[in-house]
């Protein structure tokens, strides 16, 4: 890491850091508007209008880990790609390519350079097939999280020997497969009160304690996606990690070092 580097990088660091945590805030906002008495209503709302623009502030000030054009070139590269694949298996039950693609990235670029792949795939995809919509700027943060998980993730011996990388594809199919769940999870958690609506046993009570949304909420989303949508996703991120993990970490990592000879 140059002397030069550090700044933008303890910048990068610091906004990954606080963004992430408004947005988990605007997330859960459900289990946070019972928690602080705010009307139902009214934290959905400012959820849906705040998201968007930590997406923004987000991606502006992760903006100076993109030091060089040839960095610039292998995340748009990166992030293209995710977007196609995320786009051939859309809406295909549970079955998503994206998760191969953006972990991969995360891990070769790490976490702040993997999030903006993961934020560009999301918007892309969502620009080519007209799925734009209150759902999107989440879809970003939670995509982008998955891909910057992977660059945070411990390091296993030397990268750079061809003995050190079958126990990191291991370790990658394990996260894909966490992740995947995750990744349903926390996507359910702001849609729970919008797609059950109210009077079911499953769901939102506005001025309920803690406790018991939480667990309304825990049998909505078992019942609903994770042990459906969310596992097929595991499935696939994991036998596709599997087949393509090794020779494309190799790829990427010749790739990343020509982009940044200095390490960031």
């Amino acid at each position: 890491m140059t002397l030069l580097s550090a700044p933008h990088d303890l910048v990068g660091r610091s906004a990954l850091v606080a963004t992430s945590a408004i947005a988990l805030v605007l997330f859960a906002w459900p289990l946070v508007a019972g928690a602080l008495l705010v009307p139902g209503g009214l934290g959905m709302t400012i959820a849906l209008v705040g998201l968007p623009v930590v997406v923004l502030v987000a991606s502006l000030a992760l903006d100076g880990s993109l030091r060089s054009t040839s960095v610039l070139a292998l995340v748009a590269v990166l992030g293209a790609l995710a977007a196609g694949a995320r786009v051939l298996s859309v809406g295909v039950g549970g079955i998503e390519f994206v998760f191969i693609v953006v972990i991969l990235a995360g891990r070769i670029l790490g976490a702040r350079l993997g999030f903006i792949v993961g934020v560009i795939a999301v918007g892309l995809s969502s620009l080519v097939w007209g799925g734009f919509g209150p759902w999107t700027a989440f879809q970003m943060f939670a995509v982008g999280w998955v891909a910057a998980g992977a660059g945070l993730l411990p390091r296993l011996g030397d990268p750079l020997t061809p003995g050190g990388r079958t126990p990191e594809v291991v370790m990658l199919m394990a996260y894909g497969a966490l992740a995947s769940y995750a990744f349903g999870v926390i996507m359910n958690l702001w849609f729970w009160p919008i797609a059950v609506g109210p009077g079911t046993t499953v769901s939102f009570v506005e001025g309920a304690g803690f406790l018991e949304n939480i667990t309304r909420f825990v049998v909505y989303s078992l019942a609903s996606s994770t042990l459906t949508w969310d596992t097929v996703r595991a499935i696939t991120t994991v036998v596709g990690l599997a087949l393509v993990g090794k020779p494309a970490l190799q790829a990427l990592r010749r790739a990343h070092l020509r982009a940044a000879p200095v390490a960031a």
